[in-house]
């Protein structure tokens, strides 16, 4: 038996040298081109964009700095005046969370004055950090002897937000101050936990995605390493501070084994989508074959049997997450929109990983439907959980006791470049349907890509290829499930006799080209030339969806589908009603043009049967109407009011008052 002090030495050096040496490996099929690359000129996201960038990045700012006590924790933790800390223990996050949103719109949307306020936020942050690197307002000003006690306060997740908005605000300006605090708390970390060092399970995981992304910007290894041991921690049971009360039940922070043995999806939807996005990170690096079947499985599970038909995870409010396989009440729904933001994350990784284009449906159903439906068209107001079925009850709401959704769909909307091209050595991606432009180093040369379409209303997209000189390189191109035929992979959601649509158009200079099909890309493998123009036209039918019947909330039900969007009946358009709306399998659907508030949009009409009672109470009459659809992100803007997305199509014992 070794002496304790040279077990933990080998255990810390054999640790160290699996990681390193699994470094050397990568799984990853492409990586994405960096947002600050990408200059979007989009129809549907460009104002969406502006709008996050002069509307709610400043809600963001007023709600964090006068209406909540958020950047006064960190003003007098810096010694700037006196108080006592407010809010809630994960208070911090929102700044730094705001802080992300903030580098990315200085990129998107340059401001100088808004440059100035992050500084100034910057210089608070970096006052209030510790000699020795740790930094936590709630801690700091209350009980600094018992940081690091209890594994469920957040000071890890904290930190993590911290670490992300350090690198996106490096990117972004090229100032160091914020990435140099997150260097000195992980360091401060890092010193205390690790191989050899103290055990840790993160309470909620985000600081292993943040590790792997402190790691590519600094290039120091000991960051990986650190991301890839706290993984390995969960479901070890080693570790000691579970004294909240949620972690009675360890799998509701996905602790219940260790994550290269997770098969299902369990817990909390946030935490989870966290967790599997830092997996993947750490995968690409490392060659981790362990964490990439695990998320394989789990992401399975989650696909075919805890999916909404809108991207949105987690059913229960309970846990803010997951009960059982196919519990996806409608009315009840908690989709949180940070859940939505999470599988975007997650399955831009996962398609890097595996350059499968079912990761990319999944994530463009996510963003165009559950995580876009957590703000307003106006910019100001916001959904924390996303029902599919409403009696009129919800509305937006200008903020939050737990404001981590603003800020999180701030962030996302403002990093949309990231998600749109992907690159490797031969080859160009192009995953999302966005009007854009960008320049991507190939093995010998530059090329300039440059998308113009009116996606997601029309299905036409052009793609400019220019190299600078003649080269043959392939160009990917996502096949949309949509077109393909499958509503989503696994057959949880199915259409009607599951059609498949062919392109009406795929050309190249007017001129037809040969392509083929593998793992949901069109592959165009040529000698491409500067200037080459690809035409492609995608069919933009009017799709109904149904559930597998497991679904008990949508049994006899349909949802209606164009393009990625998923579509929703809401009151507002509907004489005031929308759950006395009966859509039978005969009704023609067909689309039309619509304002909603400023938002041009397709809407959709039918000729439906709309039940109404009669005077007396005691009759029902059911009468032949038009009816409209909207985009289900539009929803709940004119006023609240009822809404649907899953129509029944008889007349069933249903809601009409």
């Amino acid at each position: 038996m070794l002496p304790a002090l040279h077990r933990n030495l080998f255990i810390a050096v054999l640790f160290c040298g699996v990681s390193c040496a699994m470094a050397q490996n990568t799984l990853q099929q492409y990586q994405s081109v960096n947002f600050s690359k990408v200059r979007i000129m989009d129809n549907f996201w460009r104002p969406k964009l502006e709008k996050v960038s002069t509307v709610t990045i400043p809600v963001c700012i007023d709600q964090t700095e006068v209406k909540t006590p958020r950047i006064r924790n960190f003003e007098i933790a810096a010694g700037k005046r006196k108080g006592k800390f407010e809010g809630i223990f994960y208070d911090d996050s929102d700044v730094f969370k705001a802080l992300e949103a903030i580098a990315y719109s200085l990129k998107n949307h340059p401001d100088a004055a808004l440059e100035k306020k992050a500084d100034d936020w910057i210089d608070l942050i970096a006052a209030a950090q510790l000699p020795d690197g740790y930094i936590n307002t709630y801690y700091t000003l209350q009980f600094l002897d018992k940081r690091w006690t209890d594994m469920s306060m957040h000071e890890d997740y904290n930190g993590g937000h911290l670490i992300e908005a350090a690198v996106a605000y490096f990117d972004a300006t090229g100032k160091r101050k914020l990435l140099d605090v997150a260097i000195r708390f992980a360091d401060h970390f890092d010193s205390l936990f690790g191989p050899g060092k103290r055990d840790w399970v993160t309470g909620h995981q985000e600081l292993e995605l943040a590790l792997v992304k402190l790691y590519s910007n600094t290039k120091q290894k000991k960051y990986l390493q650190l991301a890839d041991w706290l993984l390995s921690e969960r479901g070890q049971k080693k570790a000691v501070g579970y004294t909240w009360t949620d972690w009675k039940d360890t799998a509701y922070a996905q602790d219940s084994k260790p994550v290269r043995e997770q098969k299902e999806i369990t817990g909390h939807a946030v935490r989870a989508m966290y967790m599997y996005t830092g997996a993947a990170d750490v995968a690409a690096h490392t060659g981790d074959q362990g964490y990439m079947q695990a998320m394989k499985t789990v992401w399975e599970d989650v696909v075919y049997r805890n999916m909404y038909i809108t991207g949105g995870i987690g059913s229960s409010g309970s846990n803010e997450g997951f009960s059982v396989d196919y519990d996806l009440p409608n009315e009840n729904a908690y989709c949180e929109t940070c859940a939505s933001v999470g599988m975007v994350l997650w399955n831009q990784r996962m398609g890097m990983l595996t350059g499968e284009g079912k990761y990319i449906d999944v994530l463009e159903k996510s963003l165009y439907n559950g995580a876009l439906d957590g703000i307003s068209l106006a910019g100001d107001k916001f959904f924390y959980g996303n029902v599919l079925a409403s009696n009129g009850k919800q509305a937006r709401r200008d903020w939050f006791g737990t404001a981590c959704c603003p800020a999180n769909i701030a962030r996302l909307i403002e990093s949309l470049g990231n998600y749109i091209y992907g690159y490797n050595n031969n080859s160009i991606w192009v995953n999302l349907f966005v009007g854009s432009q960008t320049e991507i180093g190939l093995k010998n040369q530059q090329v300039v890509i440059q998308t113009q379409t009116n996606y997601p209303w029309e299905g036409a997209v052009g793609i400019l290829v220019s190299p600078q000189k003649k080269e043959r390189f392939a160009l990917r191109v996502r096949y949309p499930g949509w077109v393909s035929g499958e509503a989503v992979p696994g057959g949880l959601y199915t259409y009607e006799n599951n059609k498949q649509h062919s392109l009406t158009l795929l050309s190249i200079n007017n001129q037809p080209v040969k392509y083929t099909i593998e793992n949901g890309y069109l592959v165009i493998d040529r000698e491409w030339a500067p200037n080459d123009q690809v035409s492609i036209s995608f069919p933009m039918d009017i799709r109904r969806v149904y559930s597998r019947s497991e679904v008990k909330a949508n049994v006899e039900r349909v949802a209606l589908q164009r393009g990625p969007l998923i579509y929703c009946v809401e009151g507002t358009d509907n004489d005031g009603k929308a759950l006395n709306i009966v859509l039978p399998k005969t009704a023609q659907v067909v689309t039309a043009k619509q304002q909603v508030l400023t938002e041009n949009v397709v809407s959709l009409e039918a000729e439906a049967t709309v039940l109404s009672v009669m005077p007396g109470g005691e009759n029902v009459q059911a009468v032949k109407k038009k009816i409209r659809a909207v985009p289900y992100y539009t929803w709940n803007n004119r006023g609240a009011g009822q809404m649907l997305v899953w129509l029944p199509q008889r007349i069933l014992d249903i809601k009409i008052n």
